[in-house]
């Protein structure tokens, strides 16, 4: 891509990436070389040992350490027996689709003993991301940071930290994830829950057979009045968590890699998927040598979930495991406390700067309204008889009752080949074929359709969707993420959207921008986006039970006229499905 100079463009976020790309030491950013190796390793966790899959043998994976206006360059290399993909989470991937990564939507996966480079610029980006597998849940436990530095010689638009530490909260399974999931959908029901919340892959004091050593429990270090940024990250396959430190506050700089108009809390709620960037200011005088950092899950949901809490260590001197098992915890709220959420939520603003400016659509060309939710499917091939979901049902979740099936193909290469037939269809709904009261009682019928059904968008189009939750099989929030793009959260509320009397509360001036955000339970979240970057592009529930039963679209955005708003042909080297 080429200069500002020769970049004609009209739309929000291409005239960023023309004034990006005209920075000093930006337009020709370093290219960075990494290798993966997806491997087997084996690693013991609450007393049980088993191999998992890793990348590079490590658990988490390897940190990606770039400047904004880098190019990217990752090898990887397949040898599980599984097939894989990667997705780098959160990176636009401006003209570079064909490296987003998910299974079968940008391209087919790697099966065993095959490779495939993934190259891409990050753009407009700093701050953290993540990359993950993004088939089936092999991301349980192929996942690992991505720090987004801003270019040599511009400072962070708050006061630089004393030390910087990625900081993963994930999930640990005794069993194998793949079973868990193979099993769920064979009975029709909820999936197995998770046994420990995880600090960097590790469980932590709270669990059997974790004894506070520094091999299964988190240490972060500190120096008395010196300023530490912890790059959070929620890895976790299936949770919402509250996160805090005891006797400690945070303020929260950043968000989804976009910075933010600073604030304080003392606990944090951070959905699957978002990342969250805060700063710790350690005492001066701390009343301990030690404190205790937590997770615990918040939830509305009626089945079960994993209702733990997990404790790692800030410590300002050496601890022994009998110490640090015995920390007081912070106050968390309840695992239900929707309130709690609420308010942390909504302190959430773009910084809105000069230098990093809202650029908030203010027009808008489409309106969509998604209800979000689960739902079911009758009983086909029971297992004893019977099917696991209420009334002899299977569990299956969908966007306005259209359940997405995962192709046989990659969708990407359909639509630069053109050849949509047997592959998709153009006619995704831009609202419920059947409307009801979304967050009141559910409708008798709660069977959803099927299909690979996408919305077809011209370059350039300004996007605005309204996300409902229903209360079908019981109101709950979902995080949904959208691949190739940052949106602007313009409003959010409880109840069912009204567009008389809820548009008029937008914020147009200073909304957080975000590529994944919470569905409220029993709520709605109204976002923004323009769509100029070519390319087929899924959006998806977070939660990857719901991702597996369905909980997905995908947006297919046209070429534009000029040469620079167009899809590049496909790698030489992507892998095929044949």
């Amino acid at each position: 891509m080429g200069g500002a100079h020769r970049l004609r463009c009209a739309s929000p976020a291409c005239l960023l990436l023309a004034f990006l790309l005209a920075m000093p030491g930006l337009a020709a950013g370093l290219t960075r070389r990494y290798t993966f190796n997806v491997t087997m390793a084996t690693v013991t966790r609450l007393c049980t040992t088993k191999s998992i899959p890793t990348v590079n043998g490590q658990f988490p994976g390897p940190k990606l350490t770039v400047r904004e206006g880098d190019r990217l360059v990752i090898t990887v290399h397949n040898h599980i027996a599984n097939n894989v993909t990667f997705h780098w989470h959160g990176v636009r991937q401006v003209r570079s689709a064909w490296a987003d990564g998910p299974a079968y939507i940008t391209q087919c996966p790697m099966r065993p003993g095959q490779s495939y480079v993934y190259r891409f610029r990050v753009v407009g980006q700093r701050g953290t991301l993540w990359w993950h597998a993004h088939f089936s849940w092999l991301r349980a436990t192929l996942y690992g940071p991505i720090v987004i530095l801003p270019p040599r010689g511009v400072p962070y638009p708050f006061p630089k930290p004393y030390r910087e530490v990625p900081l993963m909260l994930g999930e640990w399974f005794n069993a194998d994830p793949e079973a868990v999931i193979k099993q769920a959908l064979r009975t029709g029901g909820g999936p197995n829950v998770s046994d420990a919340y995880t600090f960097n892959g590790l469980p932590g004091t709270t669990y059997n057979c974790s004894s506070g050593k520094q091999s299964d429990t988190f240490r972060l270090r500190v120096r008395p009045g010196r300023t530490y940024m912890l790059r959070l990250i929620n890895a976790a396959l299936n949770d919402e968590l509250f996160f805090a430190v005891a006797n400690h506050t945070l303020t929260v700089v950043q968000a989804d890699a976009s910075y933010v108009k600073p604030f304080a809390a003392t606990t944090l709620v951070i959905s699957p998927g978002q990342t969250m960037d805060v700063l710790l200011t350690a005492a001066t005088n701390p009343s301990s040598t030690a404190f205790a950092i937590a997770v615990a899950p918040y939830t509305n949901t009626v089945g079960t979930f994993d209702n733990t809490t997990a404790h790692a260590v800030l410590e300002y001197a050496l601890q022994s495991p009998a110490a640090v098992r015995n920390l007081p915890p912070p106050p968390l709220p309840r695992y239900n406390d929707t309130g709690a959420v609420t308010n942390f939520s909504s302190r959430f603003r773009s910084l809105a700067s000069a230098r990093y400016p809202a650029r908030v659509p203010l027009n808008v060309d489409r309106h969509f309204f998604f209800a979000v939710g689960l739902g079911a499917d009758p009983c086909k091939s029971p297992v004893n008889g019977t099917c696991q979901a209420p009334n002899n049902t299977r569990f299956a979740a969908s966007i306005n009752n259209v359940s997405f099936v995962m192709p046989k193909t990659s969708l990407l290469q359909a639509h630069y080949q053109r050849r949509y037939g047997g592959v998709l269809a153009a006619n995704f709904p831009a609202a419920p074929l059947r409307k009801f009261n979304y967050t009141g009682t559910p409708p008798n019928n709660t069977f959803v359709t099927h299909g690979t059904r996408v919305v077809p968008l011209s370059f350039n189009t300004t996007v605005e969707v309204v996300l409902q939750d229903t209360s079908i099989q019981g109101a709950e929030s979902h995080p949904l993420h959208l691949h190739g793009y940052d949106f602007h959260v313009v409003g959010t509320g409880f109840g069912n959207y009204d567009a008389a009397n809820d548009t008029a509360r937008y914020n147009l001036v200073d909304p957080v921008q975000r590529n994944t955000i919470s569905v409220p339970t029993a709520g709605w979240v109204a976002i923004r986006f323009v769509a100029d970057n070519p390319g087929v592009w899924i959006m998806h529930c977070h939660f990857d039970v719901h991702l597996s039963w369905g909980l997905s679209m995908a947006w297919l955005v046209n070429d534009g006229p000029l040469p620079n708003q167009k899809l590049p042909p496909p790698p030489s080297d992507i892998p095929s499905c044949s």
